[in-house]
């Protein structure tokens, strides 16, 4: 384990072990997981800091009023369910949770067009980087996919992907090494030559990999956290953002259990469809002619794989 994470470890465990009382509501389930780093590829982890607001507090938002009363479970269920399915947005916005995340530079390059939460990064200006970097497993090694610019499809000969493997890992050991030469500094910052100076770190950072580990906190209400969900959790988006979209889905069914099962009914498992589509189906299921013209080959797909037409 690098220095930066031991200290991370270090001062989740110190506030882990810290007693608070509150009055503010909690859900049993997401306090039993607070601080604690769930692995993500090889070297990333996601870990929920902080929260606020469970189910009952959409309910309270949406009816503006206060404590449960007379309302049932599975009232509140009906309500969760109608507003999502609805496109209701404003009483989800009022629970807000609050991760710790590390991830490869390029994977946080792309995450952060969210631009919906709160974001403060590790800053490699004040800082110096841990020696860690993300190589892909063997079987994540595909050629570009010839069907979708953004992605990788098919198969690439075994003894190939080992070749690129090697050749990503030999590529950020020699950044890094220049990286700490530029530094005049090792990892736990000690001299490496007393005859030299190194140049600022605002500068050696310049020569990092993109396959670089950084760190953020990342604070966003459940709206967007969903809406962020709903991309990077579908099987179209890249592997490695996806596989941290796999832990914080787990994540929002501790949390907001009611709100989870209607987002995996009323998105997840959904389907929006154009005027197009739906006159497409109508044709079909008024056994016409259909006529596909005026579809997209990625939406003729997906019809076809949902109704199985």
């Amino acid at each position: 384990m690098k220095k930066n994470t031991k200290q991370s470890v270090k001062q989740a465990k110190e506030i882990s072990n810290l007693k608070f009382s509150t009055k503010r509501v909690t859900v049993a389930k997401l306090e039993k997981i607070l601080y604690k780093p769930h692995k993500v590829l090889d070297h990333g982890f996601i870990r929920v800091i902080d929260y606020m607001g469970d189910d009952s507090s959409i309910v309270q938002a949406a009816r503006v009023s206060y404590g449960k009363g007379t309302k049932k479970l599975n009232q509140d269920k009906s309500l969760i369910n109608y507003l999502l399915s609805h496109k209701h947005s404003t009483p989800f916005e009022m629970n807000e949770i609050k991760f710790h995340i590390k991830l490869p530079i390029f994977v946080a390059r792309q995450w952060i067009r969210h631009r919906t939460a709160n974001v403060n990064e590790y800053s490699a200006r004040y800082s110096i980087l841990d020696e860690e970097f993300y190589i892909p497993k063997i079987d994540d090694v595909k050629p570009q996919s010839q069907q979708n610019n953004q992605g990788r499809s098919g198969e690439i000969d075994k003894n190939l992907g080992k070749h690129y493997l090697s050749l990503m890992r030999e590529n950020a050991k020699i950044n890094f090494s220049s990286y700490h030469h530029l530094l005049n500094l090792d990892e736990d910052g000690e001299i490496l030559d007393e005859k030299r100076s190194g140049i600022a770190r605002e500068l050696a950072r310049m020569v990092l990999p993109l396959n670089s580990y950084t760190q953020w906190y990342w604070k966003i209400d459940l709206h967007n956290l969903m809406h962020f969900l709903a991309l990077r959790f579908d099987p179209h988006a890249q592997y490695e953002i996806r596989v941290y979209a796999d832990v914080m889905i787990e994540i929002l069914k501790k949390w907001v259990p009611l709100t989870y099962d209607a987002f995996v009914k009323n998105r997840l498992s959904s389907l929006t469809l154009s005027a197009d589509a739906i006159e497409y189906i109508k044709q079909k299921l008024n056994r016409k002619r259909a006529s596909d013209s005026s579809l997209s080959k990625r939406e003729l797909q997906t019809l076809k794989e949902v109704f199985d037409l």
